[in-house]
């Protein structure tokens, strides 16, 4: 008998290549240590910021997707949506948020991922779809929060009526200087955690009417009830004295949006 030499015909199985797969897994991985290890370590709410979460006969409180302030006496027409600073909770916003709905505003703060606000920069137009019967929006937020609030407002012209930043500034990918809608910028003269060239920069980023607001004696995170931060600079004034203008200067904010639109 002759031996059959002829090689089978048929498709090779291709070998898999599970190193290129295991290799990104792997750099993805490293990549994302530094950001976990953050938001395991975000700041908590104060007991203060907790007890604020409270309904009473003054704010009507909700929470879940979004922290949202109703003023209880009152039907709100205009709101107010705040973006948390970095690494920040939104319910340590709780007592001034709550003092601004109790002026007769709906204010909302949404949930970030890993509770960084450039991971949802968009969330104020989720929140706008929720409540189609407030006509008149205002953004706002603090620190890396007012940064991303800053750049919705850029990239969404006519949506927002009005812009407000504690310690915070806008970027040259948020250029608001031609716009036409009030701008408050609020920050602390002890602030230790803002770029004080960046802030400077970043006023040819803004309306030419902007108003600043700064706070004297104030810093970087008494603007919310998380306790202290590394880098930060001790305030002179308590921080009950410092948000109280905070809050003082977001409602005239929100006053001159109302009577503009």
């Amino acid at each position: 008998m002759v031996e059959n030499t002829t090689p089978k015909i048929g498709r090779a199985r291709p070998r898999r290549r599970f190193w290129p797969l295991i290799l990104t897994g792997l750099v993805v991985g490293l990549l994302s240590i530094p950001i976990v290890w953050s938001w395991a370590n975000s700041a908590e709410p104060e007991a203060a910021a907790l007890a604020a979460l409270r309904s009473d006969e003054r704010v009507r409180v909700e929470t879940g997707r979004w922290t949202v302030f109703y003023p209880a006496n009152t039907e709100a027409r205009a709101g107010f949506i705040f973006y948390p600073g970095g690494l920040v909770p939104p319910a340590a916003y709780a007592p001034p948020l709550r003092e601004i709905a109790a002026a007769g505003y709906l204010v909302a703060i949404p949930r970030m991922p890993l509770n960084l606000a450039f991971f949802n920069p968009g969330a104020a137009g989720r929140i706008f779809d929720r409540f189609p019967e407030i006509d008149t929006w205002a953004l706002g937020g603090h620190s890396l929060g007012g940064a991303m609030a800053a750049s919705f407002t850029a990239n969404n012209p006519g949506r927002v009526a009005g812009l407000v930043l504690w310690a915070a500034y806008a970027s040259p990918e948020a250029d608001l200087s031609a716009a036409a809608l009030p701008v408050v910028s609020i920050y602390g003269t002890r602030d230790g955690l803002i770029s004080q060239g960046a802030f400077e920069r970043s006023r040819g980023f803004l309306p030419a009417g902007t108003e600043y607001v700064p706070i004297d004696g104030g810093n970087h995170d008494q603007f919310g009830y998380y306790g202290r931060q590394s880098g930060d600079r001790p305030a002179t004034i308590s921080r009950e004295a410092q948000l109280e203008a905070a809050v003082a200067g977001t409602l005239a904010l929100l006053a001159e949006m109302k009577e503009s639109r």
